[in-house]
């Protein structure tokens, strides 16, 4: 009886180790696509002010995007995008898109990294599709139209 509770716990053993190792091999693609991509932002959870109540229920906005940087009100989007539209009127051709871009820009500046990797950021999540590329003045131009309308 001991010898087949060996084997089957060998077997078992064995089953589990071949399935880690495949696991590894088919990970590896995935992450090696990830490390390709444009440049991403860790994130914190926000926490609300006990002072001033419960927080909000998310939108469907601020549920797409974890930066911890609140959506915008009407204002401030029109505001925000008709800055970016007067930089290149196609940086705005997906306005939700442009809106998100955008809120990742005030990340970096509200995490307080450099204004030149601000700005380097800034050029890279914006330019491509209907941007082929963007000047380093339209990026300072860019990063300027973030601060100003929402980014404080």
């Amino acid at each position: 009886m001991q010898r087949k509770a060996k084997t089957w716990l060998g077997i078992v053993a064995g089953l589990v180790a071949l399935g880690g190792v495949v696991n590894l091999f088919e990970g590896g693609a995935d992450k090696a696509t990830a490390d390709n991509a444009k440049p991403s932002v860790t994130t914190s959870a926000s926490v609300a002010d006990p002072a001033e109540g419960s927080a909000e229920e998310p939108t469907e906005e601020a549920s797409n995007d974890t930066s911890g940087i609140p959506p915008l009100d009407p204002v401030q989007r029109e505001a925000l995008l008709r800055a970016l539209r007067s930089i290149e009127p196609a940086l705005v051709a997906d306005e939700d898109r442009a809106v998100d871009r955008s809120r990742n820009v005030c990340l970096d500046l509200r995490g307080g990294k450099a204004a030149a990797t601000v700005q380097i950021n800034a050029k890279s999540r914006f330019e491509g599709g209907t941007v082929p590329t963007l000047t380093e003045d339209q990026a300072a131009s860019v990063v300027t139209a973030v601060r100003s309308s929402f980014c404080e």
